[in-house]
């Protein structure tokens, strides 16, 4: 079967995200109904999505060239490293350690320590922003790189970055930039121009396709010039019109997932990249960004707000001062899960405690976000009044409490060879 062809790079008007559209390219028999072991000839529109998608998000984030073959965030965090250890040892250079974060998502360090790094962790300041006395005292010429997110796990601008870049260039180290909250300032700002190496994107999350559920995903990798000889092979290159996978590559790290990578995400990705074009997807992260503050201002004095705004697409807030009513940001959780909302994250980052990490997106209402501040106003004054009904929530939900500790009682002990019988799957208990 032959791909769909790829008409000239069009624009239309800003809209908000439209899954149904990106669903619909996706697909169009000519994308879905391909097979990987085709002839290059015969899959040319299917290459020339993968081209064109390359040099969007080249323009998007300020690098030079993207692998596309990352199945999802922590797969382009660890593709990243290895491409800067690959450059490190091109040069004789064999450094041993990455600094990560004490904020940072807990697939950094997962990535480093797969690599074979040994994972170095960064102090947070009083602002919550990474501490650049603690940076200092860590860099070493055994550092390979940080890991950074920006705007932080916090929600928070690291505003020092172009300090922080300069410290890390200064050592020899490379600056790798975690995707994750790119959708703060995508169309606004470039990571690339803050001095990153190596920047990896979740497709899955900023650009169109529910983020969560188990995939699929896609998580490319742009680099800057000196990591492009390492980039996975194959590449797509483009010579008169015509496109080929380009395999010789002779410093690359190989292949880092089976064929081109989740090519429905590709397909999904750019067509929302086309149909919001440069305005629209500054305006996304603008009305994000708004979003966030807005809810924070209705947060503030319901619960803590450990850190200073204003934030930026995100932003952590503390149950912590519901602890004399013996309220847990899990009972926070729960009582939302009661009022038909989803539950924030809960619990991370670990730098504050008992955190709840609210991220309301470009694409809610001003309406949803008032209930959703009005739930957790009702929940919290429930935490006063009658706390013990609280513990009980969710009560009109298939599932309520799971006995979380028992379980993980259960599987230790099974673990351990003192059970035969771990508990892991929930069963319904007949009344």
């Amino acid at each position: 079967m032959r791909s769909a062809r790829i008409r000239p790079t069009y624009r239309v008007s800003a809209s908000p995200r439209s899954c149904a559209t990106n669903e619909a390219a996706a697909a169009l028999p000519g994308f879905a109904g391909l097979h990987p072991y085709q002839d290059e000839e015969t899959v040319q529109g299917a290459l020339e999505l993968m081209y064109r998608l390359e040099r969007a998000l080249c323009a998007i984030v300020g690098v030079d060239r993207v692998t596309l073959q990352p199945a999802a965030g922590a797969h382009g965090e660890w593709t990243a490293l290895r491409m800067i250890q690959a450059y490190h040892r091109s040069r004789g250079d064999k450094r041993s350690e990455v600094l990560v974060p004490d904020s940072a998502h807990g697939t950094n360090p997962a990535s480093a320590a797969l690599s074979g790094f040994q994972v170095v962790e960064v102090r947070s300041g009083p602002d919550g922003r990474i501490s650049l006395a603690d940076l200092e005292s860590k860099l070493s010429p055994q550092v390979a790189a940080l890991m950074l997110t920006n705007p932080n796990t916090l929600g928070l601008f690291e505003r020092e970055i172009l300090d922080v870049a300069e410290m890390v260039h200064a050592t020899g180290a490379m600056l790798y930039y975690d995707g994750a909250n790119l959708n703060a300032f995508m169309g606004v700002a470039r990571p690339g121009d803050m001095g990153f190496d190596a920047v990896h994107m979740n497709l899955h999350k900023t650009f169109t396709t529910p983020h969560g559920g188990g995939g699929p995903g896609a998580g490319p990798v742009g680099v800057k010039a000196d990591l492009i000889p390492f980039l996975p092979h194959p590449t797509v290159e483009q010579s008169d019109g015509h496109y080929t996978f380009d395999f010789k590559r002779p410093k690359s790290i190989g292949r880092v997932r089976s064929f081109y990578g989740n090519f429905g995400m590709l397909v999904r990705a750019y067509t929302y990249i086309l149909a919001m074009g440069g305005d629209g997807l500054t305006q996304a992260s603008l009305d994000a960004v708004l979003s966030a503050n807005y809810l924070r201002k209705q947060v503030e004095g319901v619960l803590d707000l450990p850190h200073e705004g204003p934030c930026m697409h995100e932003f952590v807030a503390s149950a912590h001062n519901l602890a004399p009513q013996g309220v847990k940001a899990l009972d926070v959780a729960k009582g939302l899960l009661e009022r038909d909302f989803y539950a924030p994250t809960v619990y991370f980052p670990l730098v504050v405690a008992e955190a709840i990490m609210v991220e309301p997106t470009e694409t809610e209402s001003k309406a949803t976000l008032d209930a959703f501040a009005a739930a957790l106003k009702e929940i919290v004054e429930q935490a006063r009044t009658d706390p013990a009904a609280l513990h009980a929530e969710p009560h009109s939900l298939p599932v309520g409490r799971l006995d979380e500790v028992g379980t993980a009682r259960r599987i230790t002990a099974y673990l351990t060879g003192q059970s035969e019988d771990p508990v892991l799957r929930w069963k319904r208990v007949q009344k």
